[in-house]
């Protein structure tokens, strides 16, 4: 079998054949390199990967047309048969032969990730599954290439053969939807010979046994395929012909039966055995505390998805695939609008886009726009908004909670003080917590109602008359919970700070500026503070933005506990006269650090205790600080909300569940490196290795 191989292998670098099929594959993939990675700034070879597979349409069939169509054109094919060597060695010899020169490619191209990290973090995980994909995409067409080319000794034949089968593998998926969109019992054969969807899980960053088991099944299929047709011919020379055609033919379809059993087999199996999640941000997987969250359920919810199966978001699927594992009293149905089109009348008068989610309880239901799944924000460069996270997991968790949890959470907004109103990010973080949030003048109203979850008051700029204080501090004494930030205004604010003074709070006069370079950003009043290890912060995923912080001191007494969030460093300083500042640094006057902007207080009451989250700065909690910091302030607000509650509803797990970002680092290397990297791999590199070919083939044919 070595002797076998040796030879072959040496064939292929004796003739161009084996110098084509690298010099092409590699000039190809440098293209796509160069335009997704280096261009573009992707860090992972997946993009450029998924472009290039087309070309094994035409690199496949050159690559195995001769493997056994020549040997029979030339008559050597019989030397091959009698000799005392196995039919099934001989075809794996052939096979490895023209894999080892395919893994030759598949080798270089396994050096990228190792290439980028010089300018980027590259997300290795992701970047070699999508490669373990393409390697074993790759040998599966190798090895029906081989097969076709037993079939035939016409090496031309054989070539063209290979390529609209691998063309039909290639397309099948877009072949079956057209056919069918619920799909049927000739798409669900038809898609047998998908050679492609596997590929595209494996190029997405998940590790999917299921697609592995799929593509080694194939290999061997076509192998034992190619191993019967060598072993009819090579006893076709005996007597024993018809009884050997009719074992062949049985052989054939115990194979075909065998293979077809085992993929049922791993496809039966639950995902969360079969796929394994190696995206950073876990897109295709749900969080423990969804898992946990659906364990508790004990009633049966319907999750329709507007769109054919076969034409439904990849990402989504996939999503609800997991809820579905997770909990038996979750259903999920497509529904086509082509056959359905007025199916979500039944639910909403407003129009839904296709895919959007309906999920219906037992005595509710909650429309899921598929525009609010996916996130966009503006890129800076092009001035265009771009995809940047996806929502799925957190908005099917949201409308589970709203359908079975029969009273939702109010939160009262305060207003008539100039108060800055919970808006753009934050506000959709409430929402998706199916939590009501009202706006409530303290002038209007006797007291703050009963049902009040959660008071907000947001920044406000002018003072509280003595009655609301009172108002807000009858609340606190019963039990109630406060949200507070503050903002610099030169008004007296004296009598709100006695809210804060209940807590043994006080806002310094004044605003912090840093002397720390590596706690602001740009400018030292636009601060980077530390964040403390809290229940809430312990999952932030990077830097929280304060800009414009007033600096507070607390002082903790026996029925006061303070738990501080955010702190400055040593070296800030609170400056009382922010108009005429003439420095950043410590004068004479000002307040040294290090400062608190943000703490969670706990008083003891007569009825319990009253819990305040308090921030020294509101513009903490506006669009445009929280996406200086892709939305680390919103995750913040988002867990410092939920900490205050107290109703016990459903809807504090599923605030938990943030966004998952689809933003990777940017690639970003120099335009001189950029530029050689093009040239060298799309040009130089395939160049040479044709000439080193070519040299290679003009002296033989001298010998």
């Amino acid at each position: 079998m070595l002797a076998i191989w040796k030879r072959e292998w040496k064939s292929y670098f004796q003739t161009v054949t084996g110098w084509l099929f690298i010099a092409a594959t590699l000039a190809v993939f440098a293209l796509y390199f160069y335009v997704y990675n280096m261009a573009y700034g992707y860090s992972n070879v997946s993009y450029a990967l998924s472009a290039i597979t087309i070309i094994f349409l035409i690199t496949i069939p050159i690559l195995t047309m001769k493997s056994f169509a020549d040997e029979r054109r030339n008559k050597t094919d019989q030397l091959l048969l009698t000799a005392p060597i196995s039919v099934g060695k001989l075809v794996c010899a052939k096979f490895l032969a023209m894999a080892s020169v395919f893994t030759m490619c598949v080798v270089v191209i396994s050096l990228m990730p190792l290439f980028m990290r010089i300018f980027v973090i590259v997300p290795f995980a992701e970047n070699y599954v999508g490669i373990l994909g393409f390697w074993l995409y790759g040998l599966t067409c190798i090895a029906i290439g081989t097969f076709l080319s037993s079939l035939t000794e016409n090496v031309v034949i054989s070539a063209v053969l290979t390529f609209v089968v691998l063309f039909l593998g290639f397309m099948m998926g877009s072949i079956t939807s057209l056919i069918s969109s619920d799909g049927n019992i000739l798409t669900m054969i038809l898609n047998c010979f998908d050679l492609l969807s596997p590929m595209e899980m494996m190029m997405s960053g998940v590790l999917d046994i299921t697609g592995i088991v799929y593509y080694l099944s194939m290999i061997v299929l076509f192998l034992f395929f190619t191993i019967e047709t060598i072993q009819k011919r090579r006893w076709n020379f005996s007597s024993k012909k018809i009884g050997l055609g009719v074992f062949n033919g049985a052989m054939l379809v115990a194979g075909l039966a065998l293979a077809i059993v085992i993929n049922l087999i791993a496809n039966a199996l639950p995902s969360t055995i079969t796929s394994l999640d190696l995206t950073n941000q876990r897109i295709y997987s749900i969080t423990e505390d969804t898992k946990n969250y659906l364990s508790q359920l004990d009633e049966d919810i319907t999750i329709y998805v507007l769109s054919a199966k076969t034409n439904a978001d990849s990402v989504l699927s996939k999503t609800l695939a997991c809820f579905e594992e997770a909990s038996d009293h979750i259903r999920v149905e497509y529904k086509d609008p082509d056959k359905y089109p007025n199916f979500y009348l039944n639910y909403t008068e407003d129009s839904v886009s296709e895919n959007s989610l309906i999920v219906e309880g037992e005595e509710r239901s909650k429309v899921v726009d598929f525009n609010d799944i996916y996130e966009y924000t503006m890129d800076s460069y092009s001035y265009s908004y771009v995809l940047s996270s996806y929502d799925g997991e957190g908005l099917i968790d949201s409308a589970i909670a709203y359908v079975t949890t029969e009273e939702m959470p109010v939160y009262y907004e305060i207003t008539g003080h100039g108060e800055s109103a919970v808006s753009g990010a934050f506000l959709s973080s409430m929402e998706k917590g199916n939590i009501s949030l009202e706006k409530l003048n303290l002038m209007d109203c006797d007291k703050i109602p009963e049902n009040t979850e959660v008071v907000i008051i947001n920044g406000p700029v002018s003072d509280f008359s003595k009655d609301d204080v009172n108002k807000v501090l009858d609340y606190m004494k019963a039990g109630g919970n406060l949200f507070i930030t503050t903002t610099y205004t030169e008004a007296d604010m004296s009598n709100f700070y006695q809210i804060l003074a209940e807590y043994s709070v006080e806002v310094l006069d004044g605003m912090v500026l840093e002397n720390d370079s590596s706690a602001y950003y740009q400018y030292p009043y636009y601060i980077l503070p530390n964040v403390e290890s809290t229940n809430w912060t312990y999952f932030l995923n990077g830097y929280i933005f304060a800009p414009f912080a007033q600096g507070m001191s607390y002082e903790e007494t026996d029925d006061v506990s303070i738990i501080s969030i955010l702190t400055t460093s040593e070296n800030s300083v609170v400056k009382a006269d922010v108009k005429n500042v003439s420095t950043y640094e410590y004068e004479e006057g000002d307040a040294k650090g290090p400062f608190t902007l943000g703490l969670y207080a706990e008083k003891t009451v007569d009825v319990g205790s009253s819990c305040a989250v308090i921030i020294s700065d509101t513009s903490m909690f506006e669009d445009d600080a929280n996406e200086i910091v892709s939305g680390t302030n919103n995750q913040l607000f988002t867990n410092l909300i939920a900490a205050l509650d107290e109703s016990e509803t459903a809807y504090t797990n599923t605030m938990s569940v943030a966004s998952k970002s689809l933003e990777s680092e940017a690639l970003i290397a120099p335009s001189l490196v950029v530029f050689l990297t093009g040239i060298i791999g799309i040009i130089v590199i395939p160049l040479v290795i044709l000439i080193v070919g070519i040299v290679v083939w003009a002296r033989r044919r001298r010998k």
